[in-house]
């Protein structure tokens, strides 16, 4: 009997320490391992909302990503509740991919349950949400996508920041205006949505301004994750243009400029709001003083009293300057906070229909008011580097 026991206690340690083993491993897409933190199962309190928040934390737009992060922790930092319950971040790595993408926001509303979205830095990636969002009825609201696909057609996706035919408009009339460029090219990064769209915006512009079909005398294309630029640049300057404007992420768009200076190219480089990250200056370095890029928030003027709250807190926190997508994260958590409180109850279809008649909203990043298609109406900001630093140059109202 004593035998029997025995071998019967050994089973039962065995079976234990195996079902241990199993309910300590996390699967490979949870948060835990995307974000470095703990992994948590969907919530079954009424007492706690979930938004779910999808942002390329690593990969070749990681940068990006990360700082929309800081602003939507900020955000709920401060306003951690909402209709009496607690507002808890999901947060997902799409691994700078489109296709993860898509997945990550299938998970948040699959397994996360979450009410909301935020995101994402990079228009393709919330592109690639679209039809989760739309087809589920979760309502998301992207912080720093411009593209117009972005919102085009699908009536649970919202945005807190100008759409690129304003920013294209407003560069290509910098380039005419200030610059007196009657000739433009225009350097491509060909296989990121938001760069293809951005160039044609600015290239119907600039041609509109000259009236000159031909005064776009170039354009060239290269690779995410491309190096070398060199065939390009040549072609490029063999046009003799009197600007070069040239969307992409901000690794490649520095490493192009650095090397058309090394090259001894000494023409005036303008871009879009990506360049506004501290690793544009890193790798640019000198070679990117004195380029002109848009964006969408300045710390030196603030415009809302939640600009100063805003940056009060950031400035304690980080003791440094925000960037204009951080503010916008921060924008994209406290304008769906104010839905939610709007709609008086926590179902996302509600939620979406609240979102969608926001009007003088006071964000950190200025007033937002939602047009027809879920996008907001705001002005653009004109920054330069000088000295290592992002510098404000003016601000551009809507036309």
């Amino acid at each position: 009997m004593k035998k029997y026991l025995s071998i019967f206690m050994v089973m039962l340690l065995v079976l234990s320490i195996g079902l241990v083993g199993c309910s300590s491993q996390a699967p490979a897409d949870t948060p835990a391992e995307e974000n470095g933190e703990e992994a948590t199962e969907p919530s079954a309190d009424d007492d706690v909302i979930r938004i779910g928040v999808f942002q390329p934390i690593t990969g070749a737009n990681a940068a990006g990503g990360e700082l929309e992060v800081e602003g939507v922790r900020l955000a709920n930092e401060l306003y951690p509740e909402v209709l009496g319950k607690k507002v808890e971040l999901v947060i997902v790595d799409n691994r700078s991919d489109v296709q993860e993408a898509a997945s990550a926001a299938n998970r948040l509303i699959e397994r996360d349950k979450v009410s909301a979205i935020i995101g994402s830095w990079g228009s393709g990636f919330s592109m690639a949400a679209g039809d989760a969002v739309r087809d589920n009825q979760i309502p998301a609201v992207a912080a720093s996508a411009t593209n117009p696909l972005v919102t085009q057609g699908n009536d649970y996706y919202f945005r807190v920041c100008f759409i690129d035919p304003f920013q294209g408009v407003v560069m290509a009339n910098y380039a005419y205006n200030n610059l007196g460029a009657r000739k433009a090219a225009i350097v491509r990064e060909i296989s990121n949505d938001y760069a293809v769209g951005l160039a044609r915006f600015f290239e119907d512009a600039f041609i509109e301004l000259t009236g000159d079909p031909d005064s776009v005398v170039a354009i060239a294309d290269y690779q995410t994750g491309d190096q070398d630029f060199t065939s390009q640049l040549l072609n490029v300057n063999a046009q003799n243009p009197d600007v070069i404007f040239a969307p992409g992420n901000f690794t490649e768009s520095a490493l192009v400029i650095r090397q058309a200076k090394e090259q001894g190219i000494d023409i005036p480089f303008i871009g879009g709001d990506t360049w506004e990250t501290p690793e544009f200056i890193e790798i640019g370095q000198e070679h990117v003083e004195g380029i002109v890029f848009s964006t969408f928030f300045t710390s030196e003027t603030p415009i809302t009293s939640e600009s100063e709250t805003f940056l009060a807190e950031y400035r304690k926190r980080y003791n440094r300057e925000p960037a204009a997508v951080t503010a916008l994260g921060y924008d994209a958590y406290i304008l769906i906070l104010d839905a939610i409180e709007r709609a008086g109850v926590v179902d996302s279809v509600k939620i979406r229909d609240e979102i969608a008649k926001t009007q003088g909203f006071e964000g950190a990043a200025g007033i937002i008011s939602l047009d027809e298609n879920g996008d907001a109406v705001k002005s653009a900001v004109i920054k330069t580097v000088t000295d290592g630093k992002f510098i404000y140059m003016d601000t551009i109202e809507p036309f």
